[in-house]
């Protein structure tokens, strides 16, 4: 736990410690902010005004209560009443201490919690075609995705990261049909797939299997079909490994046909009271819980709606053992929000736990002023293999990530090649790195820096309280960023880290001047250095990205 969750716990005891006096619903928990000026302390919290209300009592008499109760704590120096109830509260030298100790003792694992222990996630981020390359849309999610795998694991949970496939439906047929007439010279189907990687493909399955052009037309499709399907994603697995992003689970969407589970699914749900038949057709009825219309599972004729596959897939998830099942679809599915969210109601789960759907928005991509909008290979939009051809893994994914994914975004090409403070990637491990070259220094001037090296009492420069106030939050930065399933709260807080850092080297001498001997000072910041550099790299490895220790 950090200081600032101890500290909010240790309000939260104290008003439950005067619940009869208060006499009102009270909090679980208790904000606490950073103070923009730090004469104000170290944190700082207004839950004094938002209980005066309904507690009928003064907000500064409510002030009074927590500032008693905080005072009796040893990790506290001062505590403040400001204005008409805010609580300003200062830490004591050992608290800072504490914090710096707490990293130092945990390494890698600073900021990772139990808040999610015990709870089996599946997260699935990506649903392909296994018809074409992965294009920028899914590179969002291969990113985005894969950091909250990582967050929501670092919070405790047990995560399978699941991709899902669409191998079922007509677009497989059009897909064999695509590979075949390329093969042969012959026109395209005019719905079919086009782009240069067909034609590769193509070429790849008649050297590899010579006899597939002597079959008779139907088995010859059929053939293309199934060899272009391994082919083709066994292209997308190598794309994605090359990006860091990887699953513990290929779904295939054929299987849910395989033997009598989807006959398993429809009963499963008919045992819940929400399945009908209506003209011919077996229908869920998912407006008794908010949809606005009820879903057709098997349609008139006999044929499966898309929704059948939505539906046993569902049920498949939870069967496995899943409490959570996170949808991450793209900017095109806002109507599945409210058909999946009535599905899991549907089986008696609690559609605002068993089911989180997050929607994904569009990425564009700039280069020299311009919209990039063409694939070489694709012939559409650009692929995740090109994106990472023109700006590196390392800024595709952290740009990716730093923004929330219900927001569009413009990445800029030009700037995610500067070497420069306008790119984001580069200004966060320019700090890492170069923390690393100041601790190299440190090393050879003889300062020994850890655990033994701390000295809180010589840390009282404005600048060393900011920056140990600013590592002591990444826990929190995590345990939100899995609770809201938002991983771009961790990149916008190790650039903020990275910026509390240069300003802390702006002002505070790390290494000694000219024939000056090192001193407990210059041991206590480069130990300060060493647990800075601890947190970015805690923070970048939950987004996927290297922490360089030389640019």
């Amino acid at each position: 736990m950090s200081i600032q969750d101890q500290i909010s716990a240790t309000i939260v005891a104290i008003l439950q410690g005067a619940a009869s006096e208060l006499n009102c619903e009270l909090p679980t928990q208790v904000p606490l902010d950073r103070p923009k000026n730090r004469d104000h302390g170290d944190y700082a919290t207004s839950i004094a005004l938002a209980l005066a209300k309904p507690s009928g009592k003064s907000p500064r008499d409510i002030a009074e209560i927590i500032k008693a109760g905080l005072e009796k704590k040893a990790e506290i120096s001062k505590v403040e009443i400001a204005g008409p109830g805010f609580i300003n509260i200062t830490l004591a030298k050992a608290s800072q201490g504490a914090v710096i100790a707490q990293i130092l003792q945990s390494g890698a694992k600073f900021g990772h919690g139990q808040a999610l222990a015990g709870v089996k996630i599946n997260l699935e981020f990506i649903s392909a075609n296994p018809t074409g390359p992965l294009h920028l849309g899914h590179t969002r999610w291969a990113a985005t995705g894969d950091a909250l795998g990582r967050v929501l694991s670092a919070a405790g949970a047990q995560v399978t990261r699941e991709f899902y496939i669409n191998d079922r439906g007509n677009q497989m047929e059009l897909f064999g049909d695509s590979l075949m007439t390329s093969a042969l010279g012959q026109p395209r189907p005019e719905n079919g797939y086009h782009g240069a990687y067909i034609d590769e493909l193509a070429k790849e399955i008649v050297r590899a299997h010579p006899e597939v052009i002597k079959l008779e037309e139907a088995q010859r499709s059929a053939a293309f079909r199934d060899y272009g399907y391994k082919l083709q994603l066994d292209q997308q697995r190598s794309v994605l490994d090359a990006f860091g992003t990887h699953f513990d689970v290929w779904f295939s969407e054929k299987s849910l046909y395989e033997g009598n589970f989807f006959t398993h699914c429809q009963e499963v749900l008919k045992s819940k009271g929400h399945v009908f038949d209506l003209e011919g057709a077996t229908w869920l009825r998912t407006t008794d819980f908010g949809d606005d219309k009820d879903r057709v599972m098997v349609k008139s004729d006999g044929t499966l709606a898309y929704f059948a596959s939505d539906s046993a897939y569902y049920i498949s998830k939870r069967e496995r053992g899943f409490d959570i099942c996170i949808y991450m679809l793209g900017a095109d599915h806002h109507g599945y929000v409210g058909r999946l969210k009535a599905l899991a109601a549907c089986n008696n789960d609690d559609p605002n736990y068993n089911i989180d759907v997050l929607i994904g928005q569009m990425v564009k991509i700039m280069e020299g002023g311009e919209e990039v909008k063409l694939s070489k290979r694709a012939g559409t939009i650009i692929t995740l293999e090109e994106l990472v051809e023109k700006v590196g893994v390392d800024a595709a994914r952290y740009t990716l990530i730093r923004y929330p994914v219900n927001t569009p975004m413009v990445m800029d090409v030009d700037i995610l090649r500067s070497r420069t403070n306008e790119n984001p990637v580069y200004y966060v491990q320019y700090a890492h790195a170069r923390i690393c070259g100041v601790l190299r220094n440190a090393s050879e001037l003889g300062i020994k820096f850890g655990s033994e090296h701390i000295h809180p009492e010589l840390l009282v420069h404005e600048r060393e309280r900011e920056l140990i106030g600013a590592i002591g939050q990444f826990p929190g930065v995590v345990a939100s960023a899995a609770e809201l399933r938002e991983p771009h709260r961790v990149a916008r807080y190790v650039e903020e880290l990275a910026g509390v850092y240069h300003r802390f080297y702006a002002d505070c001498r790390v290494l000694p001047l000219g024939e000056e001997s090192p001193g407990e000072l210059h041991a206590a910041r480069a130990t300060l250095c060493q647990v800075t550099a601890q947190v970015i790299a805690n923070g970048l490895e939950l987004l996927g990205v290297s922490a360089p220790e030389k640019m």
